[in-house]
């Protein structure tokens, strides 16, 4: 389904990237039970109805949260996401990224570029000066994606979050606006 070019937020050559909208459930959950193989078991997005709107609910109305889609610039059809999580304000003026890509569109470099966009909307527009992602140890294509976007690595903590019932390790990575320089 084509989505209209004025909500997007930022663009680049392949994608863009938009706030969710409750609209957007029944193609998310869609690409989600698509993808359920490649996201397991490091990620478990939202596959029904009822927990999309929970799940966008929150990234659409929670000021500590932001919710990016990624979409593909021909057809706006969703390709993955990207939310910001956790953002604190003040003198830390951080959040912590989650993401994941849809079946569709891995290994096609969308998320890579999404990833830029959505750094650039965190550090202008959100006025955020540090973001993280903890990654569990074993989730390649998510450590690439940190590694190369310029996330650098800064530890190690078992049992970190609670994810598909169960405490997971994760590597925490962080970015600051002074690495972008």
């Amino acid at each position: 389904m084509p989505h209209p070019p004025s909500r997007r937020l930022s663009v680049g050559p392949r994608v863009a990237i938009r706030p969710f909208t409750l609209e957007d459930g029944p193609e998310f959950t869609a690409r989600a039970r698509e993808s359920r193989e490649l996201h397991r078991p490091w990620l478990f997005p939202p596959d029904s109805d009822e927990t999309y709107a929970d799940y966008a609910g929150l990234l659409i109305e929670d000021p500590a949260r932001a919710g990016f889609l990624v979409c593909e610039r021909d057809g706006g059809g969703i390709a993955g996401f990207i939310n910001i999580n956790n953002i604190v304000r003040g003198g830390f003026r951080c959040g912590a990224l989650g993401y994941g890509a849809f079946a569709h569109a891995a290994g096609r470099g969308l998320m890579r570029e999404g990833m830029e966009l959505v750094i650039g909307h965190a550090f202008g527009p959100l006025g955020l000066h540090r973001l993280e992602i903890n990654v569990q140890p074993g989730n390649a294509a998510s450590i690439a994606l940190a590694r190369g976007a310029g996330f650098r690595l800064e530890g190690f903590s078992p049992n970190m979050i609670y994810i598909g019932g169960a405490w997971r390790d994760h590597e925490r990575w962080a970015l600051t606006t002074e690495m972008r320089d």
